[in-house]
């Protein structure tokens, strides 16, 4: 989940890049994953036959892969990659409007401490209905929150070595993980929360912060170059669909030869439900290649869209976008109390998912238009850091 970048005074319709240099087809991207986060949770309560392998810890070789049930979580691994990537963007771009306006180096870092920690700390929630009192879980939250920590220093150096520090950790990741130990309960507790991700007793790192921060290093590069353009920034679709597209063939690519850069879990067969079967815990390179390919793809066909026909600030894309933190907060609850409510909690199917998933969205639209005008008209209080 992506901290909500702060959004414009409302209007009837603005362009894709926007007043204040406002990138609407970002936060329509936003908007799109986060429905597609809220079918994998909704999943998560309802479906009974939903699939969890995407980790070299998590699937037993083996294991069979139903292709309904596969594909109902593959299509939710845009999310979290999205998220931290869009993380990173908006910050390179929060940051340059808060010199513009003056702000010290100080106060820039003081904020970025603060909402890294409360992020962190926004954890509680979807653990406190996940799991079992007194066992832990650290998702995408802890990855974000501690990427803002890390960007305190970080920030400071120029995009290039950021974006060159970034595909360093992409690339020798892998081993180091391996020489850790992926997942295993032998690791230490400060190499689980940085490198490796997976159960240590009753605390789960799902999301170890640094393959997450390479992730956010890309997206703030990617950020400081839009930031840098002479004219308002703009997101050049056939740029965007041409790096996706050379993402989408580096992970063609790795996951042809079948080695190096799938984090342990090889293909087991041709089928397009093995080639996909990539892993997310921690992430691979294939994992991270398709997501980012897949991502890049989706921004450019919503920016050319917003071109033709500009984006009116009612779009539930937008809405849900522009609130995804608030969204993705109150949702958790929301559909673990329904499954638990109604006596169905993980009894139901894939149809279920997305209908329960559809139920939370129409329930929480109201309360997520609410909220993006209440931190417009309240840019100072605590809703700035969610």
């Amino acid at each position: 989940m992506v901290p909500d970048a702060e959004p414009p005074p409302p209007a009837p319709a603005v362009p894709v890049a926007a007043r204040g240099g406002r990138l609407l087809a970002l936060d329509a991207a936003r908007g799109v994953v986060i429905l597609l986060m809220a079918v994998d949770h909704s999943s998560g309560e309802f479906n009974a036959g939903r699939l969890i392998t995407d980790g070299v810890f998590l699937f037993k070789p083996g294991t069979p892969l139903p292709p309904a049930q596969f594909f109902t979580r593959w299509i939710t691994h845009l999310c979290a990659p999205t998220f931290v990537f869009l993380a990173g963007v908006s910050l390179a771009l929060s940051i340059a409007r808060r010199r513009a306006r003056g702000v010290s180096a100080w106060d820039i870092d003081r904020h970025l401490l603060a909402r890294g920690l409360i992020i962190m700390a926004a954890e509680i929630v979807p653990s406190t209905f996940w799991m079992e009192p007194g066992h832990y879980l650290f998702q995408v939250l802890y990855a974000i929150g501690s990427s803002y920590l890390c960007m305190i220093a970080l920030r400071r150096l120029p995009a290039p070595v950021l974006a060159a520090l970034a595909l360093a950790e992409l690339v020798c990741g892998e081993a180091i993980t391996h020489a850790l130990g992926a997942g295993s309960p032998g690791t230490s507790l400060l190499a689980a929360l940085l490198f490796t991700g997976g159960p240590r007793d009753h605390l789960i790192i799902a999301y170890p912060t640094l393959p997450w921060l390479a992730i956010m290093l890309f997206g703030y590069a990617w950020g400081e170059r839009l930031r840098r353009e002479t004219k308002a920034p703009a997101l050049h679709p056939a740029r965007l669909a041409g790096a996706g597209a050379a993402l989408l063939a580096l992970f063609v690519v790795l996951r042809g030869l079948n080695g190096y850069g799938n984090m342990g879990l090889p293909r087991e067969g041709g089928s397009v439900v093995q080639w996909l079967h990539v892993s997310k815990y921690p992430p691979s390179i294939t994992y991270v290649a398709l997501e980012l390919g897949i991502m890049a793809l989706l921004i450019a066909l919503l920016a050319r869209a917003g071109e033709r026909r500009p984006f009116s600030l009612a779009s539930p894309l937008l809405v849900f976008g522009q609130t995804s933190m608030f969204f993705y907060l109150l949702h958790i609850p929301l559909l673990a109390l329904l499954a638990h409510a109604l006596g169905v909690y993980h009894a139901l199917g894939i149809g279920a998912a997305f209908g329960f998933a559809a139920v939370a969205a129409l329930v929480l639209f109201p309360l997520c238009r609410w909220y993006r005008t209440f931190k417009a008209t309240h840019p100072a209080s605590l809703a700035r850091f969610f």
